[in-house]
C-alpha cells in the first residue's frame, strides 16, 4: 500500500488536503438547518467562523514559535491534526448552540487545521520539489474545494439530520490523515533550524518588494473568507426572489466556492507565461469590481446575479497561490519560512474583522455588505503598484 501511494505522492497529498480542509467550513454547509433547529442568528455564524480562524492563527504561530513542525515528521503531525480535528468537529454536535462550548470546539478545529494546510505545503516540497510551484496551485485549489465540500455533503443529505454532514467531514479528515501517514515524509524534506524567530519574518517587511506582495495578500485575505461566509446568504436571497426553497442553497454554494479551484489551477497555468503578479492583479481587479457593483445589481434577474456569484467565486481565490509564490521568491532566502509564517498569520488575522463586520451587518444591510469587502482588493492593488514604483 505504501509503495503504491509513493508512486503518486502529489495526488495523495492533494486528496488528503481536500479531505482534511473539509473541516474548515463544516458548520457553514449545514447552517440553514442548524440555525433553524437551534434558533441561531447570522451573527452566530460569524462568531463560530471567527473561532475557527482564530484557532488556525494561534496554531500556525504556535507551530512556528515552538518549531514543532520541524522536530517531528510532517506526516505524523498531519495525522494527529486530522485525528484531533475530526474529534473536535464531531464534538461540536454535542456543544452546538451552547456558548462558549460551541466556539471552543470550533477554535480547537482551527488549531488542528494549522497542522493540515501548512504541513500539506511542506509535504509537497518534500515529495515533488521540482514541481512545487504548480503543486501549490493544486493545493490551494483543494483547500477551496475542501471549503466547499460541506455544502455538497449537505445537498446530498437533504432532509437528513444536520449532524450527518459534520460526521462525514470528520470521517474524510481521518481518511486524509491516514493517507498522508502511509505516504510518509518524503525524501526531499528541507533542512530547518528548529524554531523560527518571528523577528526575522517581520524584518522581511522592510524589503519594498516583499512588503508590496504581503500588502496584496493582506487585501486578498480581507475579502476571501468573508465572501465565503456570505455565499450561502447571498444565494439564499436570490433563490427567495425566485420563489425557490432552501434545497438548492447547498448545491449552489458548493458551485460558487468550488469554482475557485478552477481559478487557482487556471491561474497557475496562465502564470507560466504571464507571470504570477499579472494573474494576481487581474484577479484583484475582477473581485474588487464585483465588490463595488454587486450591491447595485439588486434589480437585475436573480439568475444573472447567481451567474455573477460564480464569476466572483473564481476570481476571489485565483490570486492566492500566486501571492504565496511571489512571497517565496521575494523573501530573503535564509528567512523564507519565518517570513511566510508572519505573512500568513497577519493575513488570516485580517479575516476576523472582515467576517465579524459582514456577518454582523447582514440582517441590516443585506447585499450591501459586499461594499465592506471592497477595501481589500483596493488596498491589494495599491500595494502592488506601490511596490512596482519602489522597485
Amino acid at each position: 500500500m505504501t509503495s503504491l501511494l509513493q508512486r503518486y505522492p502529489l495526488p495523495v497529498i492533494v486528496l488528503a488536503q481536500l479531505f482534511g480542509t473539509s473541516l474548515w467550513f463544516s458548520i457553514n454547509g449545514v447552517w440553514l438547518s442548524l440555525s433553524a433547529e437551534l434558533g441561531l442568528a447570522e451573527s452566530d455564524l460569524g462568531r463560530l467562523t471567527l473561532s475557527v480562524q482564530a484557532g488556525f492563527i494561534a496554531g500556525t504561530l504556535a507551530l512556528a514559535v515552538t518549531g514543532l513542525a520541524d522536530r517531528f515528521g510532517a506526516s505524523r503531525i498531519f495525522l494527529i491534526s486530522s485525528l484531533l480535528g475530526a474529534l473536535a468537529n464531531a464534538g461540536f454536535v454535542a456543544g452546538a448552540g451552547v456558548f462558549p462550548l460551541d466556539s471552543l470546539f470550533r477554535f480547537a478545529t482551527g488549531l488542528c487545521l494549522a497542522g493540515i494546510y501548512p504541513l500539506g505545503m511542506k509535504l509537497v516540497i518534500a515529495w515533488t520539489p521540482k514541481y512545487a510551484g504548480a503543486a501549490l496551485a493544486w493545493l490551494v485549489g483543494m483547500l477551496t474545494l475542501g471549503t466547499a465540500l460541506p455544502h455538497l455533503m449537505r445537498g446530498a443529505t437533504a432532509g437528513m439530520p444536520w449532524e450527518w454532514p459534520l460526521f462525514a467531514s470528520s470521517c474524510l479528515a481521518l481518511l486524509g490523515g491516514l493517507l498522508v501517514f502511509l505516504l510518509g515524509d518524503g525524501p526531499h524534506l528541507p533542512k530547518t533550524s528548529g524554531r523560527l524567530p518571528l523577528r526575522q519574518g517581520l524584518s522581511a517587511l522592510r524589503l519594498p518588494r516583499f512588503r508590496a506582495v504581503a500588502g496584496g495578500y493582506f487585501g486578498h485575505m480581507w475579502e476571501l473568507y468573508a465572501f465565503w461566509t456570505l455565499v450561502p446568504l447571498l444565494i439564499g436571497r436570490e433563490l427567495q426572489r425566485l420563489g425557490q426553497g432552501d434545497a438548492l442553497i447547498p448545491w449552489l454554494s458548493f458551485a460558487v466556492i468550488g469554482m475557485g479551484a478552477a481559478g487557482c489551477i487556471g491561474g497557475g497555468r496562465i502564470s507560466r507565461t504571464r507571470g504570477s503578479e499579472w494573474v494576481a492583479r487581474r484577479a484583484l481587479m475582477v473581485s474588487g469590481a464585483l465588490c463595488l457593483l454587486y450591491p447595485w445589481m439588486n434589480g437585475l434577474p436573480p439568475e444573472l446575479l447567481l451567474a455573477v456569484l460564480l464569476v466572483w467565486g473564481v476570481a476571489v481565490v485565483a490570486d492566492s497561490p500566486q501571492f504565496s509564490a511571489l512571497a517565496a521568491v521575494t523573501a530573503p532566502k535564509e528567512t523564507v519560512g519565518s517570513s511566510l509564517a508572519v505573512m500568513n498569520a497577519v493575513g488570516f488575522g485580517l479575516t476576523l474583522p472582515a467576517i465579524w463586520l459582514t456577518s454582523g451587518l447582514w440582517n441590516a444591510w443585506g447585499g450591501w455588505v459586499a461594499l465592506l469587502l471592497l477595501p481589500g482588493p483596493v488596498f491589494g492593488l495599491w500595494s502592488l503598484s506601490r511596490g512596482k514604483s519602489e522597485a
